[in-house]
């Protein structure tokens, strides 16, 4: 048996998420979440062992990843381990095949001890924002964003925000409230919050960035786009973060910006950690501004320790002596 650990990218907008249900009884073929569709895709290796992935992170329906992970033990029917690059060539192959917009960016075996979640010393999410620059005839609508010009380059992978007085600084200046270890029990989703004790939504924010982002947007359409809107990435990094906390963060970032609530709001919401505390003309961002942008790990975590070298050295060794009898048996002919 050989451990894996598969580096993956993808576009969220299809899927209901990374995790895939539990299903009672009989297992079943599920390819409307990554983890599913990549256990249908792993299924063309016909390993000797059930395939089971683990996650190290789980986004919800809607958000992307440039970069996550999984785990996953595979055995193959001779024993021997199978080659890293060809299990990233095959899957994405597979995945191309049946129209899912996953790729696997590297394969990597790993210690039978690793685990891609607990090991993880922490993670970086992007939130992309554009914001009006100036005022929209159809600010007085209530679907003005469907008025108003938007790449579809764009579509599902940004927040557009039709609010020409968005004030940037503020929303610097409330984002630098969030660094620190916090209790950040007001900015979870409230459905989880009876389930959990009352340690569990304490988290540590390491930093968060707010800088210049641009379109993605190609030819014509991105000139329109640099010419109508400002665009704004924020980064945030962490060893760990609660379901909807990030996107949460962002949409109270932006109600300040936007004037719709103050710092003082923010620092209250922090300071007074309970979901009767989330200001209800707060809003909570689209996930389809956010990107799960790395997991970070440990080198060192990935060294194999001397006894299960043994194993392969021990192969070496044997095709080495092979080899050399197959000489020695062509040179007496």
């Amino acid at each position: 048996m050989n451990r894996y650990l598969l580096n993956i990218s993808y576009i969220g907008t299809r899927f209901r998420g990374i995790q895939k249900p539990v299903f009672k009884g009989v297992p079943q073929i599920d390819t409307s979440t990554i983890q599913g569709s990549l256990e249908l895709a792993l299924k063309v290796f016909r390993p000797v062992n059930p395939i089971e992935t683990h996650l190290s992170s789980r986004t919800d329906s809607g958000v992307h990843a440039l970069q996550s992970s999984i785990h996953v033990d595979l055995e193959r029917f001779d024993g021997q381990p199978y080659k890293e690059h060809v299990i990233t060539g095959v899957l994405n192959r597979t995945l191309d095949k049946h129209d899912l917009p996953i790729r696997v960016i590297s394969t990597r075996r790993v210690p039978d001890t690793f685990h891609c979640r607990y090991q993880a010393k922490g993670r970086t999410y992007l939130y992309r924002l554009a914001v009006a620059k100036y005022a929209s005839p159809n600010a007085h609508l209530k679907n003005k964003n469907y008025q108003n010009f938007i790449p579809v380059d764009e579509y599902k992978r940004c927040f557009f925000l039709q609010d020409h007085e968005f004030d940037i600084e503020k929303f610097k200046a409330a984002a630098e409230l969030f660094k620190g270890r916090h209790d950040f029990r007001t900015f979870m989703s409230t459905m989880k919050q009876s389930k959990k004790g009352p340690m569990f939504s304490i988290r540590s924010i390491s930093d968060i960035k707010v800088y210049p982002g641009r379109s993605l947007a190609v030819h014509l359409d991105a000139d329109k786009a640099e010419s109508l809107y400002n665009y704004w990435d924020l980064e945030i990094s962490g060893r760990s973060f609660l379901y909807k906390q990030v996107r949460r963060i962002v949409g109270s970032l932006v109600s300040v910006a936007c004037g719709r609530i103050s710092l003082k709001d923010i620092y209250e919401m922090l300071t007074i950690p309970s979901k009767e505390s989330w200001h209800p003309k707060s809003v909570v961002a689209p996930p389809f501004g956010l990107y799960l942008c790395k997991v970070h790990y440990n080198e060192v975590d990935f060294t194999f320790k001397q006894s299960e070298n043994d194993s392969s050295a021990i192969d070496n060794h044997e095709s080495a002596g092979t080899t050399e009898i197959k000489e020695r048996q062509a040179q007496a002919n």
